[in-house]
């Protein structure tokens, strides 16, 4: 039986995930920090034949996602593990991200997502097989001005995730980068701003699943925006900030997916 952990499962891609991966002679391992929307989740996957099993915890917990992670390891196995748990960064106001907001942001999308990824791919390591996937941004390759914390945790992410992807893949475990573009999810319902090639989430899901099971290392998309965030690293900073201008957002009050 396939063993399949999400992370920030309650709505977004993660519930899209979990979704799309819901079948029977399936264990979804389903977390997030909202009980109530998760176990919705969990009620549709349980429709859909899949055996689930969802745990509220906050992904900042590093003991109680360690301890989670090693017990369902040692019971069921770990087949894939996406860390998806993350908030949005920004300013109300448009201003400079205060240090309280950075410092969440930090905490959930890097710290977070490494609270997950390390314990599983340690699990995976000793059993010689295994997939972890990392969900970054397209924000990693051409960073937001309006969302400084949020753009450095998924270059963070990029960056990890692929010197892990190049240490692990001889000892038979995968790793590999997701880079969205922008989707429709709960999180981004308070963003303010254009959202070019906009996808909904199920899209997304089909996506990055169809990615995994290619064992593409990046999986960015949609192709014509990923290629746009590549390229501009490569602009002078003169006409990369002239292109950037078009990003800028507000963001309300931030959500944990």
């Amino acid at each position: 039986m396939p063993v399949i952990l999400i992370t920030g499962a309650s709505s977004g891609i993660g519930a899209a995930l979990a979704q799309h991966y819901a079948a029977p002679g399936t264990l979804l391992a389903l977390n997030a920090r909202g009980a109530d929307r998760l176990e919705a989740v969990a009620a549709a996957c349980r429709q859909a034949g899949a055996e689930v099993e969802a745990r509220s915890l906050d992904v900042r917990d590093r003991p109680a996602m360690a301890a989670w992670i090693d017990d369902l390891a040692a019971r069921s196995g770990l087949d894939l593990v996406i860390a998806n748990a993350g908030v949005n960064g920004g300013h109300p106001q448009g201003g400079v991200e205060t240090a309280e907001t950075a410092h969440l942001v930090l905490d959930v999308n890097l710290m977070g997502a490494l609270n997950v990824a390390l314990p599983s791919l340690a699990r995976m390591e000793a059993a010689g097989r295994g997939q972890v996937a990392l969900i970054s941004s397209l924000a990693a390759f051409a960073p937001l001005p309006d969302a400084p914390a949020y753009s450095g945790t998924k270059a963070a992410l990029l960056a990890h995730g692929l010197a892990l992807r190049e240490k692990l893949a001889p000892k038979g475990v995968r790793v590999n980068v997701v880079c969205p573009g922008y989707v429709k999810t709960a999180m981004g319902a308070d963003y303010q701003g254009w959202r070019p090639l906009e996808m909904s989430a199920e899209a997304a899901a089909r996506r990055i699943a169809k990615g995994l099971a290619r064992d593409e290392g990046v999986i960015a998309f949609p192709a014509a925006l990923a290629a746009a965030a590549r390229g501009a690293a490569l602009l002078p900073e003169s006409l990369r900030r002239l292109g950037m201008r078009g990003f800028s957002f507000r963001m309300g009050e931030r959500q944990q997916r």
